[in-house]
């Protein structure tokens, strides 16, 4: 069913007509042209797709767009342009923690959303703030690591 949708994305208002019913991972992908959350299990259990929606991470190839109207969503293309995203990104960087990168975006998303909650998490809080996402390449104690030395590098900031 084809509805007029208003959404901010990335900090910007955004008006589509369109299927209310289509997946938000679609109309980020296919109409937004924003290319960092992917499609991965394309059931929500890998990560890859991870956005914020109003400041709490979801996997976007399971939420409807009518659920998104008049909602804030962030994907990593708006979040790499703050200031915790340039910490958290280093972090990644010099703990090793990125491989092949299809993940990335889903790990950070998640991350941001942790550490917003939780400045500070221990090893088990980040295993379970992270429990949504998926790695095969690097291994999840680099990137628990990373997460540590962003935590301690932006006290102040999340």
């Amino acid at each position: 069913m084809m509805a007029k949708i208003k959404l901010r994305v990335n900090g910007k208002p955004v008006f589509l007509d369109t299927d209310y019913n289509r997946r938000l991972l679609d109309v980020l992908r296919e109409d937004l042209e924003l290319k960092g959350p992917k499609e991965g299990c394309g059931e929500g259990e890998c990560g890859a797709c991870a956005v914020l929606l109003d400041h709490q991470v979801v996997n976007s190839c399971c939420v409807p767009l009518a659920n998104c109207i008049g909602k804030d969503i962030v994907t990593i293309e708006g979040y790499a342009m703050t200031s915790r995203y340039k910490i958290l990104k280093e972090a990644f960087e010099e703990e090793g923690a990125v491989q092949c990168g299809f993940c990335t975006p889903g790990m950070m998303i998640a991350a941001e959303s942790l550490l917003n909650k939780n400045p500070n998490p221990t090893d088990e809080e980040i295993k379970i703030g992270l429990s949504g996402n998926l790695c095969r390449c690097t291994g999840y104690n680099m990137i628990i690591k990373a997460i540590k030395r962003a935590a301690k590098a932006g006290e102040g900031i999340w």
